[in-house]
């Protein structure tokens, strides 16, 4: 070991949202990365995933959505980070997230959005980039 603390990744399918193969390929990519994945499965609650972030430690949380129920889950997930003081936690989401809810996520505490077509190697950089030390 290199003494490089390895990247702890949550990531979790919002709601009702049934569609997981590209969550199922980035959890893949970002092992293949060298990060640590924790991958929820599907429907979990924003309640859920704070929860597991929490006890899990985790670096980073990522949402998947494809269900357009983005504008309210992920909002709340960030809200909810806030209030239990894991605010250390990159909260990234994807999914099919139309241009115009970008900026509005973003203000709401999500510090990026990747879209279909995103590189694996473009969002590992970010995260990275990003994560803030300890």
């Amino acid at each position: 070991m290199t003494g490089k603390r390895i990247i702890r990744v949550l990531i979790a399918k919002l709601g009702l949202d049934g569609h997981d193969r590209g969550v199922k390929v980035l959890a893949s990519g970002l092992r293949d990365e060298g990060m640590e994945v924790i991958y929820l499965g599907l429907r979990q609650t924003p309640e859920e995933i704070v929860s597991t972030a929490i006890q899990e430690d985790v670096d980073v949380i990522g949402l998947s959505s494809l269900s357009g129920a983005h504008n309210y889950y992920f909002p709340k997930v960030a809200e909810l980070v806030s209030q239990k003081g894991k605010e250390d936690a990159l909260i990234i989401g994807g999914g099919i997230i139309p241009e115009e809810d970008i900026a509005h996520l973003k203000e709401k505490g999500i510090k990026a959005i990747f879209g279909p077509g995103s590189g694996m190697k473009d969002i590992a950089e970010f995260i990275r980039n990003n994560v803030k030390p300890r």
